[in-house]
């Protein structure tokens, strides 16, 4: 049975990704807990065609699909990405019309020199923002004022580089050290826990301050990106701030918002996580195809393989024209980026019962779980009263029994 596809149009033709490299043992262990739901997509420019696969699967195929405007998340030291970004690096990128969301990891005349080259190659470029290390290494609801200094600094750097950008990305996720730090000292961190999720104004402050954020970045010429984790999407549907409040997640958004889908954290749902979630994306990035350079956790969250990584890209191009990729340092270490010049994103991918069926199960419990937690207080009361109205019909009835008896 064939079901016509649907044509969006993605207003935003240039991107960048949110991801990161702090310390990555510590990243890929907590991301293990948030991401157990997946990877995220939406904005597209395609058309597609479904296919009724085996029950309940399906089978997508982009029907005469150009190719989508890659983008490739780049981080790690300076020295690191001179090595990578030699001139047949730029010239492949040149030819899959990509870019590089590149991180502002430091400010040094050398990484200038890096933008430099890929501004004289005509490869967009965007400004990944990130902040040292002990200030949260990503944009969150506690360092609003540490992020706008962060972007004045780029800011001054790049205009005494004469630099030219794409945009300016902000990378919003938790502040995954602070947790790691609190991982064995389980009662302080409940007590912060508990602390934010009664925290009603944190979203409200955080929105505003970030929301100022964003203006000052745009009336400095630039668009600006924001990239979000894929729950927010789950935590929108549920009408819930649970996650703005415990994380210090922000919802806000510049010109584009790209969702991070990374299926690398559950290869078993696979690309059933961009299906399930692509609806609610307006960009959608993909990954990762980096090693974490630990054995135990390469072990539990290996990097992509090329047929995980093609099927999440060719499913992602059913609802985005534009798709980033975490990262690019994996790519071609794996020896993707010439396979790439030769994919056909006609190429049909079936996506099994199976894997739909876990998608759609994890996020109906994760939907159930911030739907609770939004509303404990009121369950809380409701219960109070219901156990209250008991007490009360039994202490009645005994009432009219001694009555009875009497």
């Amino acid at each position: 049975m064939r079901v016509p596809g649907v044509q969006i149009e993605n207003s935003y033709e240039m991107l960048g990704l949110g991801m990161k490299r702090l310390p990555i043992r510590v990243w890929y262990s907590n991301w293990r807990v948030l991401v157990a739901a997946g990877v995220i997509l939406l904005s597209s420019a395609s058309s597609a065609r479904l296919y009724a696969a085996e029950p309940g699967g399906v089978e997508v195929q982009n029907e005469a699909a150009a190719r989508p405007r890659l983008i490739f998340a780049c981080d790690g030291p300076t020295n690191d990405l001179q090595a990578l970004l030699t001139p047949e690096l730029i010239a492949d990128l040149k030819i899959l019309n990509a870019g590089v969301a590149l991180s502002t990891e430091d400010f040094s005349r050398e990484r200038a020199d890096i933008v430099r080259r890929l501004n004289v190659a005509g490869i967009p470029v965007t400004a990944w923002i990130l902040l040292p290390p002990e200030q949260g290494y990503y944009s969150n609801a506690d360092n609003a004022p540490q992020t706008l200094t962060r972007f004045a600094e780029f800011d001054s750097w790049t205009r005494e580089n004469k630099l030219q950008w794409a945009a300016v990305g902000l990378d919003i996720e938790p502040n995954f050290s602070q947790f790691a730090a609190l991982k064995n000292h389980k009662m302080h961190l409940l007590r912060v826990l508990l602390r934010r999720a009664f925290d009603a104004g944190r979203v409200r402050r955080a929105q505003d301050a970030y929301s100022a954020v964003i203006r000052q970045i745009q009336s400095r010429g630039y668009l600006v990106q924001t990239y979000q984790l894929l729950f927010l999407a789950d935590e929108r549907n549920a009408h819930s701030t649970v996650l703005e409040r415990v994380l210090g997640l922000v919802d806000v958004r510049g010109n584009d918002e790209v969702l991070m889908l990374y299926t690398s954290f559950n290869h078993k749902m696979g690309s059933a996580m961009i299906w399930e979630y692509g609806p609610d994306a307006q960009t959608i990035a993909v990954g990762s195809t980096a090693s974490a350079g630990n054995a135990a956790t390469d072990a539990a969250f290996s990097p992509l393989n090329w047929d995980e990584f093609s099927s999440d890209l060719i499913v992602a191009r059913h609802f985005s024209a534009v798709i980033a990729v975490y990262n690019l340092q994996g790519c071609v270490r794996q020896g993707f980026i010439a396979r790439l010049k030769v994919l056909n994103w006609n190429e049909p991918v079936l996506i099994s019962s199976q894997s739909i069926t876990r998608a759609a199960r994890l996020r109906s419990v994760v939907h159930l779980v911030l739907w609770v937690g939004s509303n404990l207080i009121y369950l809380a009361a409701g219960a109070i009263v219901l156990i209250a109205w008991l007490a009360y019909r039994i202490a009645r009835r005994r009432r009219r029994k001694r009555a009875e008896m009497l």
